[in-house]
């Protein structure tokens, strides 16, 4: 058995929502957009900040929503000859996004065990009121971590040794869960656990035997 966990620090989008994926496919759907051509217009945008991560231009950030909806739009209509006309995806990304209430259930059992439960999240700045819409923040979290708050973002070390020191425990007893793997990978290169998550089951089938503190319900 591996050290015992005293931390768990989920991230957001993912885990308590459904994959990147499935709100894409939404929004390209409800906006009547090809998919591909946005994934298209989306990657020769984040090209130019010098990353293959989509969102980090958005949730460090190095741009404001709009600047990077407003190029975005440019390389769709160049392109592809279409146009979003969007000044924030905030309204449409969240409108009917789902919470995955299984894990929040689970969230609640780590806390009523004793652990410390955090939400680590890289988030874009004007999305911040609606996430908060979806979970009850307070009840189910011991802190808050959000890239643009704090001035890093998974899976940068910084990230984890700040969570780390706000929960109170050494790395090797912090647990990160998230649906991205170069995450996972930056939590375990940190000297925490970590979980990639897929679904609430198979996360708590890796999770529990490392909980010493008692049983969870």
């Amino acid at each position: 058995m591996g050290k015992r966990i005293s931390a768990v620090w989920t991230d957001f989008g993912g885990v308590l929502t459904p994959p990147l994926s499935h709100t894409m496919s939404k929004f390209c759907t409800t906006m009547k957009l090809d998919p591909a051509a946005v994934m298209d217009a989306v990657g020769k945008v984040t090209q130019t900040y010098g990353t293959t991560d989509m969102m980090e231009p958005l949730d460090t950030p190095l741009v404001t929503e709009a600047e990077w909806l407003a190029q975005v739009d440019a390389v769709l209509r160049e392109d592809h000859g279409v146009s979003t006309h969007l000044t924030t995806l905030a309204d449409i990304w969240f409108d009917g996004r789902e919470t995955n209430h299984e894990w929040v259930r689970a969230l609640r059992e780590f806390s009523a065990a004793g652990l410390f439960v955090g939400l680590m999240s890289n988030m874009v700045p004007t999305w911040d009121a609606h996430w908060r819409r979806m979970v009850p923040v307070s009840e189910l979290f011991d802190d808050v971590l959000l890239s643009f708050e704090v001035g890093c973002r998974k899976p940068d070390p910084a990230m984890f040794q700040l969570a780390a020191r706000r929960a109170g425990v050494p790395a090797g007893e912090c647990l990160l869960v998230d649906d991205l793997e170069h995450n996972c990978a930056g939590a375990r290169e940190a000297g925490w656990h970590a979980v990639r998550f897929d679904d609430a089951a198979g996360a708590l089938a890796e999770i529990t035997p490392l909980i010493t503190t008692r049983e969870l319900a």
